[in-house]
């Protein structure tokens, strides 16, 4: 069991369950949890400086997409594999803490939002306990999307961190990643105070812009897409990258239908959202 670790805020008489230190992991040196909801730590030595000193301001979620919970823990808090997070949610709605959030975590990998080439510098990443696509994709557990929405509140508190910089693992790295994937309740989230949302446009029969589509319209729908802030050429020229990035916006925004297929709704959707950034965030980045 975890020596040293911390229980969350409450009566000192409330019992927690510790979690167990997964194996091959070396016992470290524990630190101050960031959180008052954060049950136990479990330090990673996975983590460095942030580039220049550079403060969080972005969330970026992800699900850890392993068969079960020990094998996800000790790929995070394993010397040696060069991944991390700083924080952990478990299904049953507990939360770890791995690495400080003064720290620079190793989750995002190759990432790109808003012009941002180092998103682990600029983020705090949670990583949620579910076994993703290539395991059979359950549904999050309520009691543990309430412990995503009370840590991320906590988050937006003290790093002051706007709506439109709460995303998924795949909104910032479209080409590699699926997480957390069109099962997650942004619109929970969202209700509760916790990233940017609107309800879709209706999904209707129309025309589409699809892989292989060239022209004007594929160039503005590019450019909706980088002034929101995802990684994408604006090129005209409806590639693969395009796909791809259409794809991650439909997990986020538009989950009832993802086939990477730039529909009504789905530019209806892009276009709304675009409307509701601040303004100063729709200059900056349409200057970038």
């Amino acid at each position: 069991m975890l020596s040293g670790s911390f229980a969350s805020a409450g009566s000192e008489s409330k019992r927690r369950r510790v979690v167990p230190l997964p194996k091959g992991i070396v016992a470290m040196q524990t630190f101050t949890p960031d959180s008052s909801v954060v049950s136990d730590v479990i330090p990673s030595p996975n983590f460095g400086e942030r580039n220049k000193g550079r403060q969080p301001d972005m969330i970026v979620l992800h699900y850890t997409g392993m068969p079960d919970v020990e094998g996800a823990l000790t790929r995070l808090c394993k010397a040696g594999t060069e991944v991390s997070a700083h924080y952990v949610v478990l299904e049953d709605g507990r939360i770890l803490q791995c690495v400080p959030e003064s720290k620079r975590a190793w989750h995002a990998g190759v990432a790109k939002w808003a012009g941002e080439a180092d998103v682990n510098s600029c983020s705090i990443g949670i990583e949620i306990i579910n076994r993703g696509h290539d395991w059979g994709y359950p549904d999050y557990p309520l009691r543990q999307i309430a412990a995503v929405i009370a840590l991320c509140r906590g988050i937006i508190i003290r790093r002051n961190v706007q709506p439109h910089r709460i995303l998924g693992h795949s909104d910032v790295a479209p080409a590699r990643k699926k997480d957390p994937g069109e099962k997650f309740p942004w619109r929970a989230l969202a209700a509760s105070g916790v990233g940017h949302w609107i309800e879709p446009a209706r999904i209707e029969a129309g025309a589409v812009l699809r892989h292989g589509a060239e022209g004007e319209q594929v160039q503005v729908m590019q450019q909706a897409l980088a002034d929101y802030g995802y990684g994408i050429a604006v090129t005209g020229k409806f590639d693969h990258a395009t796909f791809e990035v259409v794809t991650a916006f439909q997990r986020h925004f538009r989950p009832e239908k993802v086939d990477g297929i730039a529909d009504g709704s789905t530019l209806a959707t892009l276009h709304a959202l675009l409307g509701e950034l601040p303004v100063d965030v729709r200059t900056t980045a349409a200057l970038g």
